[in-house]
């Protein structure tokens, strides 16, 4: 199977989904975030492995603390993966923080900020 396969798109959508499931709902490690949300999937086309990009809207420790958390579970996220979805390999799952949510918040401040300051510019050089 491809990397890029329409079969493999579809499990990693069906991996993510169920991985969403499992994460809000199953869990009950209190080091986890209730604002962690999985970002994208991506399983290895022979179906071994699995990296799962999080996100958590939260600070550095609680950051760390979720992806900890989550890193502890993996065996039991991984049994209740393999009870929900029907595959030849059930993948060991690798979780990445996923800050890209937290970049475009601050790119999308800095421009609010810049057009602010340049509208401000422009009404002083009206009034003058």
């Amino acid at each position: 199977m491809r990397k890029n396969s329409i079969k493999n798109t579809r499990i990693n959508g069906e991996v993510m989904r169920e991985l969403c499931k499992i994460i809000q709902g199953e869990i009950k490690d209190p080091r986890i975030h209730p604002m962690t949300s999985v970002v994208s999937v991506e399983v290895a086309p022979d179906l071994k492995t699995c990296k799962a990009y999080i996100s958590v809207l939260g600070n550095e420790e609680a950051q760390k603390n979720t992806i900890a958390g989550l890193k502890s579970a993996e065996g039991y996220i991984r049994r209740q993966l393999a009870q929900t979805i029907n595959l030849r390999n059930t993948p060991e799952i690798h979780f990445i923080l996923d800050q890209s949510i937290e970049y475009g918040v601050a790119m999308s401040k800095l421009i609010d900020t810049v057009n602010k300051d340049l509208s401000s510019q422009e009404k002083d050089e009206e009034n003058e």
